[in-house]
């Protein structure tokens, strides 16, 4: 049973009856959610925030709260980054048109040109990119999906098209008597083969190719992915959890196993189809085999945030890397969690020599203000049909991209000063992660990621000897009722990383301090302590 499901199960907090509860009280008593978090000790709310940290009122007291969540990544220089703030009040007292939609907008061309500065210097990748704007990391990932589409759709009527002319030339060759023999061969073998049944071969060829061609589109993406959970996106996130009831919604994913580099090219290579096409040598037709590109596209993230901030390995990427150029189809590489300098450089991949043809960016690309998120599409694959067929009210708006040119601006700044800051800031606190993983090896699995996206892996407690921590562990709520005892007896937040309960993340921004650091160690040697002695009681207890 996952953490949702035994939310649903918990009683409201209040069992009064509802009539007499006044109405703001019902509104958070009818919330299911709300009242988990209660439960777990995570039903607080924040009245402030700066830098890496939230503020709490307490009985008209201000209390801070450390916070290792910051948006789930989304801020790379933490709440509130007074430059960022001092810009966007600028941009609203000079009125800056924010929607002014089919004008010609300035900070997206200029946005444009930064990040594909950023991305040949990073990757040493010459293409040029075009940029699409949304609001979301869900909404780019979707755009991705159906740039893929349009470009495999026009891929396909090439295709058919030249498929459909070499046919009629082969017919004109047959009626003229100029055709001896015909070949058939490999996928063909069993078709009519004489000349005198040329007319019925073409039938039937015709058949299999728009049985083919009638097909919906295969999508890639890895085990433990997580893409985002509107309609499409959901599909390619692959925790059951969040995908299963929506299933039916989109286009079919396969997802591979990136424990095993070796099964790329195999899975790869079944997923592959072919159209019969006619050449014509001489005094015979020849039916030849050609590729059809039944996969859309192969969608991968750099560092799986849902799978315990787990680094790619270059030989997984390499492998990726060489199925998308043998199948034709565009590698789109998420980069809305790890990149924008969170890992220590503008894109994870950077660090992997991983090249997409397609890249998604987001969270911190709002500057902790606003939403937005980009998609790059390599101008060699790249269909400007598209910015016609997809348009968004609030993509790109005039606040919005102001603010995200303005966090690039940051970032490039002093020499990538931002990058060598979440590098090094990154070690620190890995260093200390890893510390306290060597004193506590029964209890701390694994510390894994890059910079500032780490994760530490807890080893399973549904057979702790505490009743308390076993049954939290098994009914898949033990993560959140850790970060609730941290959060209430050392003011640190934390949470689970995606689906997992056995497993913490750690996403601060670069002004993490080493006090910081060291008020955090103190946290997590606290709940190792407890788990380690067995000791459920001081976990749940209230002081």
């Amino acid at each position: 049973m996952d953490v949702f499901d035994t939310a649903i199960r918990i009683i409201r907090p209040d069992e009064r009856n509802p009539m007499t509860v006044p109405a703001g009280e019902r509104l958070y008593a009818d919330h299911v959610l709300n009242g988990w978090l209660t439960s777990v000790g995570l039903g607080v709310e924040y009245t402030r925030a700066a830098g890496n940290t939230l503020y709490l009122n307490e009985n008209g007291v201000e209390v801070p709260v450390l916070d290792h969540i910051c948006g789930f990544g989304s801020l790379i220089f933490g709440h509130h980054d007074p430059e960022i703030v001092a810009f966007a009040k600028e941009c609203l007292d000079r009125q800056v048109p924010v929607f002014a939609q089919l004008s010609v907008q300035s900070p997206t061309s200029e946005i444009a040109a930064k990040l594909n500065s950023i991305v040949r210097r990073e990757t040493g990748d010459e293409r040029a990119y075009s940029a699409v704007f949304a609001n979301t990391g869900a909404e780019a990932i979707e755009i991705c999906l159906k740039h893929a589409e349009l470009e495999r759709q026009e891929r396909i009527s090439a295709l058919v098209a030249e498929i459909e002319a070499n046919i009629d030339k082969a017919r004109a060759a047959v009626r003229a008597g100029t055709v001896d023999r015909i070949e058939v061969t490999g996928p063909a073998d069993g078709l009519p083969h004489d000349v005198t049944e040329f007319d019925a071969l073409i039938a039937a060829v015709e058949r299999r190719n728009a049985e083919v061609t009638a097909g919906r589109p295969v999508f890639l993406a890895l085990t433990h992915a997580f893409h985002g959970k509107l309609a499409a996106s959901v599909q390619l996130t692959h925790s059951p959890q969040w995908r299963a009831p929506f299933t039916a919604l989109a286009s079919t994913v396969r997802f591979l196993d990136p424990e095993r580099p070796e099964a790329i090219r195999p899975a790869v290579n079944e997923l592959r189809q072919i159209l019969l096409d006619i050449e014509l040598a001489g005094g015979v037709a020849r039916m030849v085999a050609r590729d059809f590109p039944a996969v859309g596209a192969f969608f991968v993230e750099p560092v799986q945030g849902a799978n315990g901030m787990r680094p790619l390995s270059e030989h997984l990427v390499r492998e990726i890397r060489a199925a998308c150029d043998a199948l034709g189809c565009p590698l789109v590489v998420d980069e809305i969690h790890s990149g924008m300098g969170r890992t220590g450089a503008f894109l994870a991949s950077s660090h992997l020599g991983l090249r997409g043809d397609y890249y998604t960016l987001g969270k911190s690309l709002g500057g902790g203000i606003t939403k937005a998120s980009v998609a790059l599409f390599s101008q060699d694959r790249f269909r400007p049909a598209f910015e016609v067929i997809h348009s968004s009210t609030f993509a790109k708006d005039g606040l919005s991209t102001a603010i995200a040119a303005k966090v690039l601006d940051m970032l490039e700044a002093d020499d990538g000063l931002a990058y060598r800051t979440a590098a090094e800031r990154g070690r620190r606190l890995r260093a200390m992660l890893d510390k306290v993983a060597a004193d506590f090896p029964a209890v701390v699995t694994a510390v894994n990621g890059i910079g500032l996206m780490l994760g530490m892996e807890f080893a399973d407690q549904a057979r702790n000897g505490s009743e308390v921590i076993a049954e939290k562990a098994r009914a898949g709520g033990l993560g959140h009722t850790l970060a609730g005892y941290v959060l209430r007896v050392h003011r640190v937040r934390l949470l689970p990383v995606g689906p997992s309960t056995n497993s913490v993340r750690f996403e601060p921004s670069i002004r993490l301090t080493d006090d910081e650091i060291t008020q955090t160690e103190a946290a997590l040697r606290d709940i190792c302590s407890i788990l380690r002695d067995q000791d459920g009681e001081r976990l749940v207890t209230v002081a």
